[in-house]
């Protein structure tokens, strides 16, 4: 398993932005593919993004995508979720998860993909 931890998170307005960081702590973490997952008070845990191991593949949920971009820098062992024109219903806890497998359909993505996971960041988004 790879340990991950998160970083960036905090308060911003509707329509501000914010980049979360995903650190690990091994180098088999250029080998994973990673994730974000978010969850909202009340709600199941839902997909976000992922990112292959090599940065090549990227996919997006739907009500994400044009907004938050996912990216990794393999020689820092970070992955960074950008998220841009954010809105009051991203507010979430965000949790950085390795796998070892790349889907290109958002839908494939279940927390079963996925074997570790990192502690959360609350984002939390003011109208």
């Amino acid at each position: 398993q790879v340990q991950l931890v998160e970083s960036g998170g905090g308060l911003v307005q509707a329509g501000g932005s914010l980049r979360l960081s995903c650190a690990a702590s091994t180098r088999t973490f250029s080998s994973k593919t990673i994730g974000w997952f978010r969850q909202a008070p009340g709600k199941e845990r839902e997909f976000v993004a992922a990112i292959s191991w090599s940065g090549g593949s990227t996919t997006s949920a739907d009500s994400v995508k044009g907004r938050f971009t996912i990216a990794r820098d393999n020689a820092k062992n970070t992955v960074y979720l950008q998220m841009n024109s954010l809105k009051p219903e991203d507010t979430a806890v965000y949790y950085c998860t390795a796998g070892t497998y790349f889907y290109y359909s958002a839908s494939s993505y279940h927390e079963a993909h996925f074997d570790s996971w990192g502690q959360g960041t609350q984002v939390t988004v003011s109208s």
